[in-house]
C-alpha cells in the first residue's frame, strides 16, 4: 500500500529567543516549541494529507500566536482540502481568523500576522500553496526546484534575501484579503517535497538544500538541512518537513514509522 512519511523539525535557531514557527503533519501540529530531534510520522495515500509550516512576523506582536492559530485550523480542515479552491478557501478563513483574535487596533496583538506553505498529498497528485516567503522544493534525481511563489519585494543590487514580504496571513493593523498561490503538481516517482520556513532557506542557499536532499533520506536529510542552517549562524527559527510517498518496503522511511512524535499535538 502506498505511503506518505513526513519527516519534520522546528527549532529556534541560534539567535531568537523563542520560537514563533509552528508546523502542521495530518492532524497534528508543532506549535512555537521545539523538537530536539527530526521526528516522522506515516500515513496510508488515500484522504487528504497536509503538512506544512508556519512562521509569525517578527518585529511584530504575537507571532507565535498567530503562527499556532493558523496552523492548528490547517490541521483540522487538512483531510478536506480535496482541491485548488478548497486551499484557497481554507488559508482566506484563517486570514480572517488572525485578524479576529487580533481584535481592534488598540489591542496587543494588533498587526500579528503569520507566513504559510505546505503541501497536501492526495493520490496521483499534490496541492503545493503559499502566503508569504515560506517556501516548497521539489527534490527530484534531477535536482531541487522551488514550487511555491515568494510573496517578497524585487531585490536589490547585490541582495539575495530580503526580510519583507509583500502578502501574509493577518499583518497589518486592518484587513487585508489575501491571494494565496495554489498549484497542482503530479505525483513522480522518487520525488520528495521540502516545505520550510525562511530560517532554513535565507541562511542556506538552494545549492546547499539540493547536496543535501540528493545525498540523505528522509529523518537524516532534515537532521542535515538543520546542521546546515545552524552551521550558517542560525539567524531564525528554523522549521522544516520532508514529504515522501512511497511503496510499503520502499526504503527511505527510517524513522519512528505510525508513532506520535514528542510535542506534537491534536
Amino acid at each position: 500500500m502506498p505511503y506518505v512519511a513526513v519527516s519534520a523539525l522546528s527549532h529556534p535557531g541560534l539567535l531568537r529567543e523563542r520560537n514563533e514557527d509552528s508546523l502542521v503533519v495530518g492532524p497534528w501540529t508543532l506549535c512555537a516549541t521545539v523538537t530536539e530531534n527530526p521526528q516522522t510520522l506515516v500515513f496510508p495515500l488515500g484522504t487528504p494529507l497536509v503538512a506544512a509550516v508556519t512562521d509569525g512576523l517578527g518585529g511584530h506582536p504575537g507571532g507565535d500566536v498567530a503562527s499556532a492559530l493558523v496552523a492548528r485550523r490547517i490541521a483540522a480542515v487538512g483531510a478536506l482540502l480535496t482541491g485548488e479552491d478548497a486551499v484557497r478557501d481554507a488559508l482566506s478563513a484563517c486570514n480572517r481568523a488572525v485578524y479576529e483574535a487580533a481584535g481592534d487596533p488598540e489591542n496587543e496583538l494588533a498587526g500579528m500576522g503569520t507566513t504559510v506553505a505546505g503541501v497536501v498529498v492526495r493520490p496521483g497528485s499534490a496541492l503545493v500553496f503559499n502566503v508569504g516567503d515560506s517556501r516548497v522544493y521539489a527534490a527530484s534525481p534531477d535536482g531541487l526546484r522551488r514550487v511555491s511563489v515568494d510573496d517578497s519585494p524585487p531585490l536589490g543590487p547585490g541582495r539575495h534575501i530580503t526580510s519583507l514580504v509583500t502578502q501574509c496571513l493577518g499583518g497589518s493593523l486592518t484587513h487585508r484579503p489575501v491571494h494565496p498561490h495554489v498549484s497542482t503538481v503530479p505525483l513522480t516517482p522518487g520525488e520528495r517535497y521540502l516545505i520550510c520556513t525562511d530560517g532554513l532557506s535565507d541562511p542556506v542557499p538552494d545549492e546547499a538544500l539540493d547536496e543535501v536532499m540528493r545525498e540523505y533520506d528522509d529523518v537524516r536529510a532534515a537532521f542535515e538541512l538543520w546542521k546546515s542552517a545552524i552551521a550558517a549562524g542560525g539567524p531564525d527559527n528554523i522549521t522544516l518537513a520532508v514529504v515522501r510517498v512511497a511503496e510499503d518496503g520502499a526504503d527511505g522511511a527510517d524513522g519512528e514509522g505510525g508513532a506520535v512524535p514528542d510535542g506534537f499535538g491534536a
